[in-house]
């Protein structure tokens, strides 16, 4: 009886489940080494050297591009700010010039003329 209730216990728990992990590992774990290796090679603790020869070539063309981007944001950088100090010379200029003129008597003539 209490043999019959174990199997009725045991076909239950098969059927309610899902996947058994560790009835999966312990079929890869019985061919000893090779399942070992099977096993780190699906979970992804041991890869292949090509694969990892891809990954390392795949990372240094991603630093070169980092490399390139930044140089040029760097020259863009640099632009801009010289751009601003031209500016900021030329608005100088115009508000001495019309201080200038101010000071001779003329006034600004305001356009009012639209675009």
């Amino acid at each position: 009886m209490t043999h019959n209730m174990l199997w009725v216990i045991a076909a239950a728990e098969e059927a309610s489940s899902g996947p058994d992990i560790g009835k999966i590992l312990g079929q890869f774990a019985q061919y000893g080494v090779v399942g070992l290796i099977v096993v780190l090679l699906i979970i992804g603790v041991l890869v292949p050297k090509y694969v990892m020869n891809n990954l390392i070539t795949d990372k240094d063309g991603w630093r070169a591009a980092y490399e390139t981007e930044r140089d040029a944001h760097q020259a863009t950088r640099q632009q801009l700010s010289a751009a601003q100090a031209s500016a900021e010379v030329a608005n100088e200029q115009g508000q001495a010039m019309v201080r200038l003129l101010e000071e001779f008597g003329h006034r600004p003539q305001t356009s009012t003329r639209s675009a």
